[in-house]
């Protein structure tokens, strides 16, 4: 069996190079931060709901 030079996955398609590429002028999110946010919409969401719902 012949060896797989380069060792990068096919299905990648050049991605991985991308995400690792570090980039100063970008903005930092920490996946925390990201997770508080999504929860608490989720919650003004669900309050919304139960207050505005119309029960028919």
């Amino acid at each position: 069996m012949a060896k797989k030079k380069g060792g990068r996955l096919l299905s990648s398609a050049g991605l991985v190079n991308y995400y690792e590429s570090e980039d100063r002028r970008a903005v930092h999110i920490s996946p925390i931060t990201v997770m508080v946010v999504a929860a608490v919409i989720g919650i003004i969401v669900m309050i919304f709901n139960l207050l505005y719902s119309t029960h028919a």
